[in-house]
């Protein structure tokens, strides 16, 4: 895992007391959804709460007010790139579950404090991860998360993400900004496609992208996260997947 000089963080002592429902509910959903997760992964997964609490309360990666819906609102959110790949490269999905299966390059976009990376990074030991931010304090955090569960897959850049060298099979995010300022700055670093978590009506914002980014439409496609996940909370959530041209 790649080093990080740390910053000096004042304390805050405000962490939440843990809302045992929600974590419970939490897992529940995230287990019923990928039975494929072994005791080992469920025990990473399970230590995301308390990391999380702890780390929140010093830097604010989750609103405090949405702290007690870290498993649905930031973890099963992530993972909605898995239950994608799970449908679309079963093989992929498949071989990226054991240590050493895939080997695929996957940058994480605009992390903020390791989300999507660090639950997908969980389910898919067999894909190399890079999580960039260019938020020091956001980034510690993610690196901090990372190395607590000993996540030898991970690697955390404090970096504007444009700015970053070399290329990745796959980048993935979570809406960091508008889809053609994006694509403007991400074009260049997929082999593979870009698979990127955003919400409401997309469609226009897809062709603006296509248009101003001189990419083909056809290359884009929408699935709402709601066919995977029943939860309300996905009802407008959608994955949008935009494949490298030939």
């Amino acid at each position: 895992m790649t080093h990080m000089e740390k910053d000096t963080i004042g304390t805050v002592n405000i962490a939440v007391p843990p809302p045992e429902a929600e974590i419970t509910e939490g897992l529940k959903r995230i287990y019923g959804y990928f039975p494929e997760l072994d005791d080992e992964k469920r025990s990473a997964m399970e230590k995301l709460w308390p990391l999380y609490n702890e780390w929140n309360a010093k830097i604010n990666v989750i609103s405090r007010k949405d702290i007690s819906n870290l498993y649905t609102h930031h973890v099963l959110h992530s993972l909605a790139i898995a239950a994608f790949l799970r449908e679309r490269f079963p093989d992929i999905y498949r071989n990226a579950l054991v240590k050493g299966g895939e080997k695929l390059k996957i940058l994480d976009f605009g992390t903020g404090g390791g989300f999507p990376g660090i639950p997908l990074g969980i389910l898919f030991p067999g894909m190399d991860f890079t999580l960039c931010d260019s938020v020091g304090k956001k980034a510690h955090v993610a690196f901090a998360v990372a190395e607590s569960l000993g996540m030898d897959n991970i690697t955390v850049v404090q970096a504007r993400g444009e700015e970053l060298r070399g290329s990745f099979d796959y980048i993935v995010s979570r809406a960091v900004t508008s889809l053609d300022m994006f694509l403007f700055w991400t074009k260049k670093k997929f082999n593979k496609g870009i698979i990127y978590l955003k919400g409401g009506d997309i469609v226009e914002e897809m062709t603006v992208a296509a248009q101003k980014n001189k990419m083909n439409l056809k290359n884009f496609s929408v699935t709402g996260i709601d066919k995977w996940f029943k939860e309300d909370y996905f009802s407008e959530k959608k994955v949008i997947f935009i494949c490298k041209s030939n």
